[in-house]
């Protein structure tokens, strides 16, 4: 796609006065970094990174039988969450593949808020209308009208209170406790010159964090009061630095370590599809009537030295028999060694297994390892 092709967001202008360099992600201008990749992930282990995250879809669902429409179209059970809550799921496909994995809050008692992947937030908005047929729901896909900017790391709590809650923060109907009481996976709605804003305690870093919805005409004002607000501990990241950062925390990329193609369980996702809890959904037949025990699952690799394994490299066992392959690998910023994670047989998938990756024709010792590989302390 040729650049002047791609969407952009609403914060674009502001990316180029700070030198970004853009890439084309899901048909997007993103910034892919600022500065230094390594510089942005560590900033965001040691203190704070500010992202733009706005490329991300936006599905609101309003009505009496909203809660019901997502139980029927979702793999979780959506109407057991209370108000003020957010819920990871997924989106399958009939015979039980992943079309996409999303977060869910509920704002209201008839109103939610689906937050889709960029690359699918057009078929995301689609397969939610024809699944809320039937039922008593409205659904407003406002993607094209939402920016999305995330604050990450230890130092995002305070970097928060002091951007919003002055007397000139242009904040209203937010505490200081609406942020230091939030617990992981709330959200709180608040108003940001005189329009909504909603201020979730989620993230995609492995780190403590918030991700702030608003108006894309307000996105380059909030923008800039956190940078002022967060200072020196406060960094622009882009794109590079959110995946080493969400590899590092064992969290899967859709394309990657999810896909149409795969069942939830072969991702570890099993967990997060309601069998026992809910009745009849969509892909519901298929999880169930699937034998996935002899398919690839996914595992944690490790390795010595600086040479890391990338996507699609060649998995192999001790014998030389071909026994999976990497979907995302990376030399770990944090950890200072190669990690990786990949779809292996189940025979090579227990931990410690020792196998052999390639990378760029050389074989790469590798160890199975659980995930994961970094936690923040």
């Amino acid at each position: 796609m040729a650049e002047q092709d791609l969407r952009s967001t609403a914060l674009e202008s502001v990316h180029e006065s700070l030198g970004a360099t853009f890439t084309d992600f899901a048909g997007w201008r993103m910034p892919v970094r600022y500065d230094s990749d390594l510089a942005e992930h560590r900033a965001v282990r040691e203190s704070a990174g500010l992202f733009d995250l706005s490329h991300m879809g936006e599905i609101h669902l309003r009505g009496p039988q909203a809660a019901d429409a997502l139980d029927h179209a979702l793999a979780g059970k959506m109407s057991a969450m209370s108000v003020g809550r957010a819920k990871y799921s997924l989106l399958l496909t009939e015979d039980g593949g992943v079309i996409d994995d999303v977060i869910t809050y509920r704002l209201a008692e008839e109103h939610f808020l689906v937050v889709a992947n960029a690359s699918n937030a057009d078929v995301d908005s689609a397969e939610l209308s024809a699944r809320a047929q039937g039922f008593d729901v409205e659904i407003d896909d406002a993607s094209a009208r939402t920016a999305l900017i995330a604050v990450q790391g230890p130092a995002s709590e305070q970097i928060l209170l002091d951007a919003l809650l002055g007397a000139d923060s242009g904040v209203e109907g937010l505490s200081a406790e609406d942020i230091t009481g939030m617990k992981y996976y709330r959200v709180a709605q608040s108003t940001y010159r005189g329009e909504q804003m909603l201020i979730a305690r989620t993230g995609y870093t492995g780190e403590d964090g918030f991700e702030l919805y608003v108006d894309d005409e307000l996105a380059a004002a909030l923008w800039e009061q956190l940078t002022v607000a967060g200072g020196e501990r406060l960094v622009p990241c882009g794109l590079a630095c959110r995946d080493t950062l969400r590899l590092e925390a064992g969290m899967p990329l859709y394309g990657h370590e999810l896909g149409r193609d795969l069942h939830p369980a072969q991702s570890g996702m099993g967990r997060v599809v309601a069998l026992t809890s809910k009745g009849d959904f969509v892909g519901r037949a298929g999880v169930e009537s699937a034998d996935v025990s002899d398919e690839p699952v996914l595992v944690g690799l490790v390795a010595e030295g600086r040479r890391a394994a990338r996507a699609d490299a060649q998995v192999r066992d001790a014998a030389g028999n071909a026994v999976g392959t990497i979907t995302s690998g990376a030399l770990s910023p944090t950890l200072g060694h190669p990690i990786a994670m990949a779809f292996v047989v189940p025979g090579s998938a227990e931990i410690g297994t020792e196998l052999v990756a390639n990378v760029r024709g050389k074989d790469l010792p590798v160890r199975v390892v659980a995930m994961p590989f970094y936690s923040r302390p």
